[in-house]
């Protein structure tokens, strides 16, 4: 168990959080969520150790491991496989067959764990860096965004990895979807306080919205009685006969208090504008093919035909081809053969994350916003500047001092500055907070025109896809219905195949004589029976300890309620000077003590034997949900 108290973090006049306190239990998979630059990554790296508040505490128990994945690189091994094994704890560095089971549902294969960590894309280094947090059996996990850079099945198998976590975890992510089926209770930092409950995120911002209301409303009837007062007092201040009512109505204010009244807090909240288009279809591709490399085809002999109204959503592992094809259908890559055609009334928008290069540093948020479109006014920049959550001076930002997510933001501002009927996006959500995720979606919703989206993100596929060009199997293929459709009639290909460990798994030879194959792990169905069993175990070894400490933690703290009682006691004897009573309470006092003593010493080998067996079968049951 973590318990934070009272802490505060602030940088300038900036604060991030004051007074905060909160505990994360046992077995709790807690998701956090504010909005960017509300302090949910300076909290990780203070819970992680590195980064100190200005006030407070964190106190977490001795010998519990807590893991966050630093952005920092360092890899010391020179190929991937040796650089992930050395997240494994030195009692199970055998285990080699779990570093490559992690590292397929993470996206690689077999060919990259030969290669250097050097040779991997920064994303790839990412997930190297969080494969070893996965594989190091921590009591508690931090993974801030661990989704970023992961496609749709490793996220699909890293939401079946951490829904098994055996132990405490916290997540940061701006996929409401991925946090909600992950997470046990929620944590949102809010108004630089936190508030934490059981349940998902619908359910905490329902309450933080029904206690808003209720305190603006509470605050409105505060002021409009306090007005009453004031006017009262104002009134009758020079009679003589209702002095007293005057004097009684001047402490009714001064206990009522002021309640001040909410910061607005900024929402991004936008549509898309749209150019009226009167025609049935808005794009066709007919006979597509592309390739980086002459006589190797990405894309091969591609077509489709996209309605002036479809949600078309491309989907499929990194680096089949999704962003290629998004740029052919955009006309920013010329295809090899096979055309793109658009009736000429057809008016479309493209988003991109690699567009942020073509910000100009220098140039301000307006600046941008302006130079989209030539048609733009002063004061339509602005204001759209304000719906990107840019207000008042925060328009004159320049470009350079920006965050990735304020970044995206002025390339979506600059997207809907002019009317559009056909928008293809390309993983907008990156960076974007999951407030303005949820922003994001209402605003494709409600657009009339078309969209081709690729994306990773769940939620959307779920909520919008009506059409899915599909990579998978080394090829490309539409899938006419929706996401839930498709899971249920066709499914991701390989995900099953991901959680069997590679051959490699297997010991060489043995100095001492031929080569003993390695015992293969156990299927699934024997998997889930072993795990019921240690289960069944653990709950039987642990129950008894537990009530044992229960019971003891219920004396210790009765005991510390006398003692804090007898104190007062005392204070009131010797301002009385009762000579007897004060002996009898110091007696009563000492006995209390040495109750407490006893208490404590009984307990900490209870603990010491409870975490050391929790520990052992938390160990048991990672093991079984991998090979499972």
């Amino acid at each position: 168990m973590i318990q934070v108290e009272n802490l505060s973090k602030r940088y300038g006049k900036q604060v991030l959080f004051e007074g905060i306190g909160f505990k994360i239990n046992r077995k709790e998979r807690v998701g956090v969520v504010g909005r960017n630059g509300h302090g949910k990554t300076t909290l990780f790296r203070i819970l992680a150790g590195k980064e100190e508040p200005d006030e407070g505490t964190v106190s977490i128990p001795r010998n519990y491991r807590v893991g966050y994945v630093e952005q920092e690189l360092d890899f010391g091994e020179d190929t991937v496989l040796r650089e992930a094994a050395r997240g494994l704890r030195p009692e199970a560095r055998d285990q080699i067959w779990r570093v490559e089971k992690i590292l397929a549902g993470l996206g690689f294969a077999s060919a990259d764990l030969a290669k250097s960590p050097a040779e991997l894309s920064g994303g790839f280094q990412v997930r190297l860096n969080l494969t070893k947090v996965l594989l190091a059996d921590f009591d508690m996990l931090l993974l801030d965004e661990p989704n970023n850079y992961l496609d749709i099945l490793s996220i699909r198998w890293l939401e079946r990895f951490l829904t098994a976590w055996p132990s405490e975890l916290m997540l940061i992510t701006h996929d409401r979807g991925f946090m909600d089926r992950v997470v046990t209770h929620t944590l949102a930092i809010h108004r630089r306080k936190v508030r934490k409950i059981e349940g998902q995120t619908g359910k905490l911002y329902a309450q933080i919205a029904v206690e808003e209301e209720t305190y603006e409303k509470t605050r409105i009837n505060d002021e409009r009685r306090r007005k009453e007062i004031e006017n009262f007092i104002a009134k009758f201040r020079a009679s003589a006969q209702l002095q007293g009512l005057v004097e009684s109505r001047k402490k009714t204010l001064i206990k009522m208090g002021r309640k001040e009244k909410l910061e607005t807090i900024k929402t991004l909240n936008f549509d898309f504008a749209y150019r009226t288009y009167h025609g049935k279809y808005v794009l066709n591709a007919e006979g597509l093919t592309f390739g980086y490399e002459p006589g190797r085809p990405l894309i091969r002999d591609f077509g489709l035909c996209i309605g002036a109204r479809d949600r078309v959503f491309v989907i499929g592992p990194n680096g089949r081809g999704k962003t290629t094809l998004l740029k052919l259908l955009a006309g920013v890559l010329r295809p090899d053969a096979g055309d793109v055609t658009s009736p000429a009334a057809v008016a479309p928008g493209y988003f991109e994350q690699t567009n942020v290069q073509s910000l100009v540093p220098q140039n301000t948020v307006l600046d941008e916003i302006q130079s989209a479109d030539a048609c733009v006014e002063p004061g339509q920049a602005r204001f759209l500047a304000g719906l990107m959550m840019f207000e008042g001076d925060d328009a004159l930002k320049k470009i350079t001092v920006l965050s990735g997510g304020e970044k995206s933001r002025v390339l979506l501002g600059r997207l809907i500055v002019t009317p559009v009927n056909l928008l293809l996006l390309d993983e907008p959500t990156n960076h974007l907070d999951l407030e303005s995720s949820d922003a994001l979606l209402a605003a494709i919703d409600a657009f009339p025109g078309a969209v081709i989206m690729v994306t990773h993100n769940e939620m959307f596929l779920h909520a919008l896809a009506e059409r899915l060009i599909i990579f998978q199997e080394g090829g490309i293929s539409v899938f006419e219905g929706s996401y839930e459709r498709f899971l249920d009639r066709v499914g991701w290909s390989g995900e099953e195949d991901k959680a069997k460990p590679s051959a490699s798994a297997e010991p060489g030879p043995s100095p001492d004589g031929p080569s003993i194959p390695a015992p293969l792990p156990p299927s699934r169905k024997e998997a889930r029976k072993m795990r019921s069993e240690v289960v069944a175990e653990k709950s039987r070894v642990l129950r008894p300890l537990e009530q044992k400490i229960a019971a003891l933690e219920k004396k210790a703290e009765k005991a510390e309620a006398d003692l804090t009682r007898m104190n007062k006691e005392i204070v009131e004897a010797s301002q009385a000077k009762n000579g007897a009573r004060i002996a009898e309470l110091s007696k009563s006092l000492h006995k209390r003590k040495k109750d407490i003593d006893a208490c404590l010493d009984e307990l900490e080998p209870l603990l010491a034997e409870h975490e050391t067996k929790k520990a052992a079968y938390n160990q048991r049951l990672a093991e079984l949900e991998l090979e499972g």
